[in-house]
């Protein structure tokens, strides 16, 4: 690591304490909608830059495959990164105490109205402008494929073959990650490979 990449790295961006992780947060939680990975994203990454774009894409990748939802896995990962057990906790509560409550209260109330063309209308446009949202967020991240140690086109291609087994073929996440995430596994671990070492004549490597 240079000098210049270590005084970065002190300089980084971070949560203050274990409240701020619990604000944080609860307020990142309280945003979403349909899924928040838009706003997780502008959150950690844009407003409070505890993760670069690279970094995001890596912690979200783990987030998706460990079992339970995927932010609440990255706010345990984030929160234990930075304050061990403490962390993990505060950043488990403000992803679940608040919300929970708000929820609760919206199922009541939603209980009443369910079938009322307004409301029934607020829910579709309201699903619509999620999926933009997440549209969006990816096209955002899209350029940090430039620095991907697999090359851009093979992340075009396992994007793409993954977008076609989930929404055309219709096959469960299970046989997706089984097929092609063996497949995108197997070919990064053969790009960050060390290269092969050449020998001398002498029986040493270089």
């Amino acid at each position: 690591m240079t000098a210049a990449q270590s005084d970065q790295h002190t300089q980084r961006a971070a949560p203050r304490s274990p409240g701020d992780l619990f604000v944080s947060f609860t307020w990142l939680a309280l945003q979403g909608f349909g899924g928040v990975l838009a706003v997780v994203q502008r959150e950690l990454v844009e407003k409070k830059q505890w993760l670069t774009r690279e970094e995001f894409i890596e912690d979200w990748a783990v987030a998706q495959i460990l079992p339970g939802p995927n932010v609440v896995n990255l706010a345990l990962m984030i929160g234990s990164r930075h304050f061990g057990l403490k962390g993990g906790l505060a950043a488990l509560a403000g992803m679940l105490c608040v919300p929970t409550l708000v929820v609760v209260a919206l199922a009541v109330g939603y209980a009443n109205v369910q079938s009322h063309p307004a409301a029934v209308g607020a829910l579709r446009g309201m699903g619509a402008v999620a999926g933009g949202l997440i549209l969006a967020t990816a096209l955002r991240l899209l350029p940090s494929l430039v620095s991907s140690p697999m090359s851009r086109s093979a992340c075009w291609l396992i994007g793409g073959t993954t977008l076609l087994a989930v929404a055309w073929l219709r096959w469960p996440l299970a046989a997706v990650l089984a097929a092609v995430g063996s497949v995108a596994w197997a070919w990064a671990w053969h790009c960050l490979a060390p290269k092969n070492v050449s020998r001398d004549p002498n029986g040493g490597t270089h």
